[in-house]
């Protein structure tokens, strides 16, 4: 079952799996806070297929976007592209910098029970 929310503390050049292939869930919103007092985050979402192959295929949501300390990023479903989460299609990922500390909360279309 996939996990819709994440305790990211940074890790510079680390993706972190927000939803693998096969999760099958269809995205309704997307919150990212940082949660740091003082620093802002520095944060790029993407989706990617076959991640642990070379020659997996990579689209940027946004990339590098710098969040203020205390604040959250909400991206909707406007705002996100429609991709294949299925086994075999994209997962979502991402990356901070490395003492970045944020919360990620996947809202899903359905809920899942």
């Amino acid at each position: 079952m996939a996990t819709l929310l994440h305790n990211v503390t940074g890790s510079s050049g680390v993706d972190i799996t927000l939803l693998q292939p096969g999760d099958d869930i269809d995205i309704k919103s997307i919150i990212i806070a940082n949660t740091h007092a003082s620093n802002d985050a520095t944060v790029s979402l993407f989706i990617q297929n076959a991640p642990s192959s070379v020659s997996a295929s990579t689209f940027y949501i946004f990339s590098t976007v710098a969040i203020p300390s205390d604040t959250s990023l909400v991206v909707d479903s406007s705002e996100l592209p429609i991709f294949d989460n299925s086994e075999g299609g994209y997962g979502l990922y991402l990356t901070v910098g490395a003492s970045d500390t944020l919360d990620v909360l996947i809202s899903p279309s359905v809920l899942i029970i």
